[in-house]
């Protein structure tokens, strides 16, 4: 980038004109008076006179040189280093058969919780481009739908064909989720390690209780922020007949807030309640505020200055102005 330590010098080329109109005026001065200009203007067509009548333009040029140099023109060579210490995360998706429950609205669109889920999961992703991210989803088991990694085009890839578990892998298995986003995490050397788990059910299979999952995840520095999801009491959850066809029915569902808030508050995390969609926005907002990613900047800066490249130039005209003034284009007394 270049740049003008001094630009206030550079009022002075306005008054350029001003002296070129001045001499314009007046005109060249006289090297020899003639009683009869004929003699003079045959002269004149010479091509040494042609060329003599465009000296005086040579301090003009000489002049707009040296008022750039007094500016201080300078070339900036700088450069910025960001240097994102990012953190790993891990996201883990219930997908049990209660995430189809329809308690959930986009722009007044009823719709099924899974959806709304993936949908700001997706935003908090973006928003996290310096950090390592991976995603497992669970239902009756944790199954790893994308490994930790910095390809967030390729995990919202795999977290658009996330959809809810079948009926025989049913169940939320919230200790195994636990543990197998743990064991993703501890041989990370990343500085901090973050769980953000979200379900909207009661801890019924797998082999691991959420709290032993919550203490090996301390023992390893993983914190784990816990997310329940649904409203209280019963939501509307479509269920197929046995003729196949799909109904609505009121079931109930229950959060496990107890548990959630245990395993929270042993890894030194948070627990929420999200029963709609602009509360469970507004917790991935928080979460993402609380989980900054560190960043280091170092600035390289050298200028570079230009003013010779201008005064030097002015130096030449003008000393080629007086040669040709005093030899070639020397006027007669």
């Amino acid at each position: 980038m270049t740049r003008f330590l001094q630009p206030e010098w550079l009022w002075l080329l306005a008054l350029l004109p001003l002296v070129m109109l001045w001499r314009g005026r007046r005109g060249p001065i006289a090297a020899i008076e003639y009683s009869d200009v004929g003699l003079a203007r045959d002269l004149a067509r010479a091509s040494r006179s042609r060329i003599g009548r465009w000296v005086w333009l040579f301090p003009i040029l000489a002049g707009v040189l040296m008022i750039v140099g007094l500016a201080r023109p300078q070339r900036d060579h700088s450069r910025t280093e960001v240097i994102a210490n990012g953190i790993d995360i891990v996201l883990g998706l219930d997908v049990s058969g209660s995430m189809q429950a329809l308690d959930f609205a986009i722009n007044n669109r009823r719709v099924n919780r899974i959806e709304v889920v993936k949908s700001v999961v997706s935003k908090f992703i973006e928003e996290r481009p310096d950090d390592r991210i991976g995603l497992i989803a669970f239902a009756g088991a944790p199954y790893l739908v994308s490994p930790i990694t910095l390809d967030h085009d390729w995990l919202q890839q795999n977290l658009e064909r996330v959809n809810v578990a079948l009926a025989a892998d049913d169940g939320t298995a919230i200790g195994s989720a636990i543990a197998a986003s743990v064991n993703r995490l501890r041989s990370t050397a990343a500085k901090s390690k973050v769980v953000i788990l979200l379900t909207d059910g009661v801890n019924n299979a797998g082999k691991i209780s959420p709290l032993a999952a919550a203490e090996a995840a301390k023992a390893f520095g993983v914190k784990i922020y816990t997310i329940g999801v649904g409203v209280r009491g019963k939501a509307p959850i479509p269920v197929k007949d046995q003729a196949g066809h799909l109904h609505l029915i009121m079931a109930q569902v229950d959060v496990d807030e107890k548990t959630l808030q245990a395993v929270a508050e042993e890894t030194g995390g948070r627990f929420y309640r999200a029963t709609d969609t602009d509360s469970l926005q507004k917790i991935y907002e928080q979460i993402n505020q609380f989980e900054k990613s560190a960043q280091t900047v170092q600035k390289f800066e050298r200028v570079e200055e230009l003013y010779p490249w201008a005064l030097l130039p002015a130096l030449a005209i003008l000393g080629l102005g007086l040669v040709l003034q005093h030899t070639r284009l020397r006027r007669l007394p």
